[in-house]
């Protein structure tokens, strides 16, 4: 019996190694998820620029600015695992190696971005078309510091 307990624990460690190792998604999985967000973020952006720019319809802009409040709180950061630097997911990742290493910098990048999309959406509801152009405007600009620095030029 005394040699019995201690094979039963290997057998319940390398059970649930095994468990835990199947439940973790694979890195081309989470390369997909973060290129389908960076696509809904731009579908969003596609929606707000279109009302700015044109016709305004405030409806349009808070469903769209509150969409991507939601997305910059969910935590993209998730998305950006070990393992995702390089590969494929829908296409070849475009995020440049070092996003994964400037870990302070990429931070206040997005703590950025987060900060203007939820601006954004509070602007948003006043239905100022002015004021949502000019915090569209401040929100791409947090855009365009994180894609300077770590997206591949296409």
């Amino acid at each position: 019996m005394k040699h019995v307990k201690p094979f039963l624990v290997a057998v319940a460690l390398t059970v649930t190694a095994s468990a835990i190792a199947q439940q973790a998604p694979k890195p081309e999985n989470i390369i997909k998820w973060r290129q389908s967000v960076y696509q809904v973020l731009a579908w969003n952006s596609g929606r707000i620029k279109a009302n700015v720019d044109g016709q305004f319809n405030r409806d349009e802009v808070v469903r769209a600015a509150n969409s991507t409040a939601a997305i910059a709180n969910s935590g993209l950061g998730a998305l950006y695992a070990p393992g995702t630097e390089q590969g494929k997911g829908w296409h070849d990742t475009a995020a440049k190696p070092e996003i994964f290493k400037d870990g302070k910098k990429v931070g206040d990048l997005a703590g950025n971005f987060v900060h203007e999309a939820n601006e954004l959406a509070k602007v948003a509801a006043n239905g100022d078309q002015a004021a949502v152009k000019a915090q569209f405007g401040k929100l791409g600009q947090t855009c365009k510091a994180c894609h300077d620095d770590y997206k591949v030029k296409d």
